[in-house]
């Protein structure tokens, strides 16, 4: 069984975002990039799946400019087999990735595919949702934790009230979730030998993808700045603080 992990380029979690001067985006020039945090789990549980016999090859994907080609050399560095660019020097919308991710699915044939839940850059959640959709194959979001077995996974899921255990059909769609596991620190002789893995690259079109309408962001502004805090003795205190700016 193939499995496909799809990464993300954002900005690195640790770093603190700043907007352009001129509010046209958030500054990236001179600022760390990596893969985004929920994807990089994705990847570790793919790893995992392999590593225990159940999974012959692990591929990364990306969509973006060749500087994804960066994100991609780290996941093969973690243990992936060959990685997919599927290039454009715009960013795309949801759809779109879905879109082009499922012309990989094709291509492929992966048992899994596994993505973060979400990117932290825009937080939308839905790409895997779309996928699957696309794909017409059963979805297992929120994942933490994974047990497969006959052809099926049995996925724990993070929901409100807890976990949520579902069982679902392979081939499908899965997002991971924060406690599905923590990622494999990577080592030097890991990053030499990712240099010599192969790294294919199609653009939008040599896939045949149709894009569709991107949301255009017009203008970014920086969140007003907090003010100081207030120390306050005791509980009435509290409660004539909160009365005086009206919030109770």
């Amino acid at each position: 069984m193939k499995i496909l992990v799809t990464l993300k380029r954002v900005v690195d979690y640790n770093v603190r975002v700043r907007v352009k001067s001129d509010g046209s985006g958030v500054e990236t020039e001179g600022v760390k990039m990596s893969i985004n945090p929920f994807d990089e789990i994705a990847l570790e549980e793919a790893l995992r799946i392999k590593e225990a016999g159940n999974a012959e090859e692990v591929i990364v994907a990306s969509i973006g400019p060749d500087e994804v080609q960066q994100q991609l050399r780290t996941g093969l560095a973690m243990g992936a087999d060959r990685a997919i660019q599927v290039s454009s020097n715009q960013a795309v919308s949801p759809l779109t990735a879905a879109r082009a991710f499922l012309k990989l699915v094709e291509r492929e044939q992966p048992g899994i595919v596994f993505l973060g839940k979400q990117a932290i850059d825009d937080d939308n959640n839905q790409t895997g949702q779309m996928l699957a959709a696309l794909w017409d194959r059963p979805q297992a979001t929120f994942v933490s934790k994974v047990e497969l077995a006959d052809g099926k996974a049995a996925v724990a899921r993070e929901v409100d009230a807890g976990l949520e255990w579902i069982e679902v059909d392979l081939p499908a769609v899965m997002t991971s979730d924060l406690r599905l596991n923590e990622p494999r620190f990577v080592k030097l002789p890991e990053i030499m030998k990712a240099k010599r893995k192969p790294l294919d690259t199609f653009s939008l079109d040599e896939l045949g993808v149709e894009r569709v309408a991107d949301i255009e962001s017009t203008r970014f502004e920086p969140p007003p700045q907090r003010g100081g805090g207030k120390k306050v003795e005791n509980v009435d205190e509290l409660v004539a603080e909160l009365k005086n700016k009206g919030l109770l």
